[in-house]
């Protein structure tokens, strides 16, 4: 049963639903050309369908390991990277002065998420190099943007990112890894970091590590904190790799999925390190590498739900089981069946659009300057990251059900990609986190952001209304009532909004589903995306009320059994 990229649906969503198109109007990337996009993503495709695919079974059988103090990959791992690096994949969108080849987000994040559904362990090694590329283009000096990057963009090295310790998951501010200026430019850099995610491993040559560290004197909490480049082996003025440096691998996380890619507990004994930004600046390059990263992970999420929506697609085409209301004889004939393929494609297709719109935000942001699209993409962005990983989870889990028994059997592979996604509600910000982002800080604007964003989807409606009256109606009306909710939520105080944050997170992505949708059954009248539409705006929509009910609760019944009661 294999993972067949889906490179024709991002095509369509791209032409017809996101207006890709004002993208490539920008003389920044003017080279995006229609041509070049459908050459990129028929391309990635084959590699993600041909090399990636096969990997997948590899990596959850036969995991990373450590010997000897050398992390070891998968096996095809190795070949697998090669192919990622010689294809220039990991520095698509990187600035083209260092070898990247300076196209949109929105193509590194379709790229992503099929890469993604490939093999999502594998993945995770160019994703990190990427967010560790930006970071290092926006704040670091030109001596390490000239020696860095090069290596970084073709795969020669790769990056991580170091930010959790034993005592600081989601409170960044109480990390305690400390940083001595060495008086010669560089920094010794001492403490330990966990949940590193490909911080080590056999597939290229260096390993080059952000690390957050404190320097003496500095504040506590976040605003203390300082960003140092560490690598595992220190380079020469050529890049040419020298001695190894003051760092290594105390072990490897036993996780519940993602076995192929190796997530390291590092330990720096004075390592060799060089500052990037400024001291004090470094939350502030940190969130470069993470906003962009959040988006990818979203992707990370749909490009899961998309492999798991064409297994079980598979498996109920061809399983025989029961008397069915069909001619096929197959369990895809059941109703029930029927119901949870519908809601996995509609979901996975809901998802991947508001990924896509919000790197299209963030390109037109980048392209123009323009302060409203820099907020569209903002806002978007914990969106985009919540319900994709949401999406992922759910569409996962409906993928084991539709194998009935089999799924519960490894040897389908329909759990291992329950498993490996598991974690994307978690990492770069658990989607609690997101969603209490979404209502604080992406509202300080006063709702100005989101109301935008409300008046293009009830424009859209509205224009709509003719060939569809009835679907363009339940868009617009599920549109003023996220309005309605957004100025409530707005004239809380933070206690309220954060106890109704999560079901206004998936409320507004509701609405913005249902918007995708139909849009995209306006360019497909009659076709499988006017009927997949149908299903979404008719069954799933509807949740956004419930949703807003509950986001407009208020924190009191959160609150109201003490810590004994909870444990009565």
């Amino acid at each position: 049963m294999p993972y067949r990229a889906p490179a024709d649906e991002f095509t369509f969503l791209l032409d017809h639903v996101v207006d890709f198109a004002r993208v490539q109007a920008t003389d920044l990337f003017a080279e995006a050309s229609a041509d070049l996009t459908q050459a990129i993503l028929t391309e990635a495709g084959k590699i993600c369908t041909d090399v990636l695919a096969p990997l997948q079974r590899a990596g959850d059988l036969h995991p990373a390991r450590l010997e000897n103090g050398v992390v070891r990959t998968s096996p095809g791992y190795a070949e697998g990277w090669q192919a990622i690096a010689e294809g220039g994949w990991v520095g698509m969108s990187a600035d083209t002065a260092y070898g990247g080849m300076g196209l949109p987000m929105t193509l590194t994040s379709a790229v992503n998420e099929m890469m993604a559904g490939a093999c999502l362990s594998l993945q995770l090694a160019p994703l990190m190099s990427q967010g560790q590329i930006e970071a290092l283009e926006h704040h670091a000096s030109d001596a390490i943007k000239e020696l860095y990057l090069p290596k970084l963009i073709a795969g020669e090295w790769t990056g991580t990112m170091n930010l959790t310790e034993p005592q600081a998951g989601s409170d960044v501010g109480a990390l305690t890894t400390k940083a001595e200026d060495n008086g010669d430019g560089t920094y010794a850099v001492t403490g330990q970091k966990i949940y590193i995610s490909w911080g080590d491993h056999d597939l290229a040559e260096n390993v080059c590590h952000l690390v957050l560290a404190r320097l003496p004197g500095a504040p506590a909490g976040t605003k203390g904190i300082s960003l140092f480049l560490v690598p595992k082996y220190i380079p020469d003025e050529e890049g040419r790799v020298g001695m190894a440096n003051g760092l290594k691998v105390v072990s490897l996380e036993h996780k519940l999925g993602l076995h192929g890619s190796p997530t390291a507990v590092m330990q720096y004994d004075g390592a060799t390190g060089w500052l990037v930004g400024p001291e004090q600046g470094g939350m502030a390059a940190m969130f470069t590498m993470m906003n962009n990263a959040r988006l990818g992970v979203g992707g990370q999420g749909i490009g899961v739900a998309e492999a798991a929506y064409q297994h079980a697609l598979d498996y109920a085409t061809d399983r025989k089981q029961g008397r069915t209301e069909g001619e096929t004889g197959a369990i895809i004939d059941h109703a029930d069946v029927r119901r949870m393929l519908m809601t996995m494609r509609a979901e996975t297709t809901a998802a991947r659009g508001i990924a896509l719109a919000c790197a299209v935000a963030i390109d037109m942001g980048q392209a123009t300057g323009a302060a409203e699209w820099k907020a569209r993409a903002a806002l978007l962005t914990p969106i985009a990251k919540a319900f994709g990983t949401d999406i992922g989870n759910e569409v996962a889990g409906m993928g084991i059900q539709v194998h009935g028994g089999m799924g519960f059997v490894e040897e389908t592979g329909a759990a291992q990609f329950a498993r490996d996604v598991r974690v994307t509600t978690i990492y770069e910000g658990t989607n609690g986190i997101q969603a209490m982002d979404l209502v604080a800080r992406k509202m300080m604007d006063g709702g100005e952001a989101a109301h935008r964003l409300f008046d293009e989807v009830e424009a859209s409606a509205e224009a709509a209304r003719e060939v569809f009256p009835r679907l363009a109606e339940a868009v617009w009306q599920a549109s003023e009532s996220l309005r309605e909710t957004t100025d409530w939520m707005i004239a809380q105080n933070h206690r309220v909004r954060f106890a109704g944050a999560v079901p206004y997170l998936r409320a507004f992505a509701r609405v913005l589903g249902g918007h995708i949708h139909l849009a995209s059954a306006l360019h497909d009248r009659g076709g499988a995306r006017e009927k997949l539409a149908r299903f979404y705006i008719g069954r799933l929509l509807p949740e956004h009320a419930s949703l807003l009910a509950q986001a407009q609760a208020g924190d009191t019944d959160l609150y109201s059994l003490t810590p004994q009661e909870f444990a009565a």
